[in-house]
């Protein structure tokens, strides 16, 4: 068989235990792999690449198959970059992929009928990074949400639902409060759930959602989320299936692939042979299914299970009563080593079958009739808004006046409550009082004004009709 060339991570802290680890099972059980080994993480960090590792290292991963990475530390301070951010997104893995499974009673939990797939999106939404100190009080995070980007990652949820027999899918959004960023995800999650009708599919606000996941998991099968609300509550699911420690994570995109453990480095573990390999080691059998090696993830993970079964247990979730010997993370990897090619009794085994490729439809681009009508100038200013305001007050260009002032999303001028504590950033909406349309030039103008004025600008986002509908937040409140 062809070994396939597969880029390794060691990683920081207890990452090069863990895959080393990780490493042996799989050459134990028969993976065809050709190991090339990669640098990055923290000392890459303070070689001085801000991402935290070498630009020549993206040659060796795109030349693989795959990307099998240890956890990595990022250093205090210092304007570091996210590592797993910047792979995500420079290699398009739009969707990540993680199981959260009980393996009760060997690993204690509340939850023995957990079995739910969180499928995150990877590449947008606050984790594009698009930050800004707007003023020396105020920060700005963008939350940057797409159709492309729906599209792809809701898609991906109903075929894995499909390929890997999941009855339902559930959407977690915030589109009370986000109507335009979270409303669109719920919209593209509305018109792809008909095109697969033997699946069902749901919709949750993600705060009731998330209570509710805490509480009955069991009800949940596949759930699809935006990239923070993912993160979080897969950490969540993780840990109250069993562990954070025993989750594995996949993410996949068009042209790559990389498998990690969910978890992070865990420094005051390192060098003592405490560390739980599985988070990592179950990342890899997500990979082996991935590069068509369906029989070694299969004699692996019933391998693993067999292990949780006799009670060998590393310190993290062994118990008394339940485990039967506490042992490190060398011995733990020899032990799933002595149980590949058996399987387990009382948990499920498990069977992978070679993965069965989708087509990617193409992405939808609407073309609405755009219309610009206005503009919100944000200005920094510490005082009142009287001090500002009749400066202001008279400024119009064509058909363009000042029509709001809010603070914070809050209406403060006309007709503002004298209760509305207010900051130092104010968004001044000018507009057409019966929405015409304006020029791009009218609303350049508003700025050169305001300048002139002396008003100190932070920014500013112009307002559109699409085909009549604004689109943008009402400035009442």
């Amino acid at each position: 068989m062809t070994q396939t060339p597969i880029a390794v991570a060691y990683g920081d802290g207890i990452g090069p235990e863990i895959m080393e680890a990780t490493l042996r099972i799989l050459h134990a059980a028969g993976a065809q792999i050709e190991i090339h080994p990669i640098e990055i993480g923290e000392r890459m960090y303070l070689k001085g690449f801000v991402t935290g590792m070498d630009p020549a290292m993206w040659n060796i991963i795109r030349k693989t198959k795959a990307f099998l990475k240890a956890p990595i530390t990022t250093p205090q301070g210092g304007g570091f970059k996210s590592l797993n951010v910047t792979i995500r997104t420079t290699l398009g893995l739009y969707a990540n992929v993680r199981p959260c499974t009980s393996y009760f009673p060997y690993v204690d939990t509340k939850h023995p009928d957990m079995d739910l797939i969180i499928v995150r999106e990877n590449e947008e939404d606050l984790y594009a990074g698009i930050e800004y100190r707007q003023s020396p009080d105020v920060c700005s995070s963008i939350k940057l949400i797409s159709r492309a980007g729906c599209e792809k990652i809701i898609r991906y949820a109903f075929e894995y639902a499909k390929t890997h027999n999941r009855k339902k899918v559930t959407c977690f959004i915030k589109d009370n409060i986000m109507k335009f960023s979270d409303g669109l995800f719920h919209k593209i999650f509305d018109e792809i759930a008909p095109q697969y009708s033997d699946i069902l599919n749901e919709s949750w606000i993600v705060d009731i959602g998330a209570a509710k996941l805490a509480d009955s998991p069991e009800l949940f099968d596949v759930i699809v989320m935006p990239n923070l609300y993912g993160d979080i509550l897969s950490d969540v699911a993780a840990q109250i299936s069993g562990s954070v420690g025993l989750a594995g994570s996949a993410n996949i995109g068009d042209h790559g692939a990389m498998f990690e453990a969910i978890h992070g480095s865990a420094p005051r573990r390192a060098g003592q042979n405490l560390a739980n390999p599985s988070g990592l080691l179950l990342g890899a059998i997500q990979m082996m299914t991935h590069i068509g090696q369906p029989e070694v993830a299969t004699r692996i993970h019933n391998g693993w299970l067999k292990t949780l079964e006799q009670g060998i247990h590393t310190y993290d979730i062994y118990r008394e009563g339940i485990s039967k010997q506490k042992v490190g993370t060398k011995e733990f990897a020899q032990a799933v080593i002595q149980n590949l090619g058996k399987t387990p009794e009382s948990l499920p085994p498990v069977v992978y079958s070679a993965p069965k490729p989708h087509q990617n439809q193409p992405i939808t681009f609407t073309d609405p009739r755009r219309q610009l009508i206005g503009i919100d100038a944000y200005i920094y200013h510490r005082g009142s808004l009287d001090s500002f305001l009749s400066k202001i007050s008279h400024v119009n260009v064509g058909n363009l006046r000042l029509s709001k002032i809010t603070n914070r999303g809050v209406a403060v001028w006309p007709h503002g409550q004298p209760e509305t504590f207010c900051i130092e950033q104010w968004r001044c909406r000018f507009q057409a009082t019966d929405d015409r349309p304006c020029a791009q030039s009218d609303t350049i103008q508003i700025l050169h004004a305001l300048d002139r004025l002396g008003i100190d600008l932070i920014k500013s986002e112009n307002l559109y009709l699409f085909d009549g509908i604004p689109g943008f937040t009402s400035a009442e409140k």
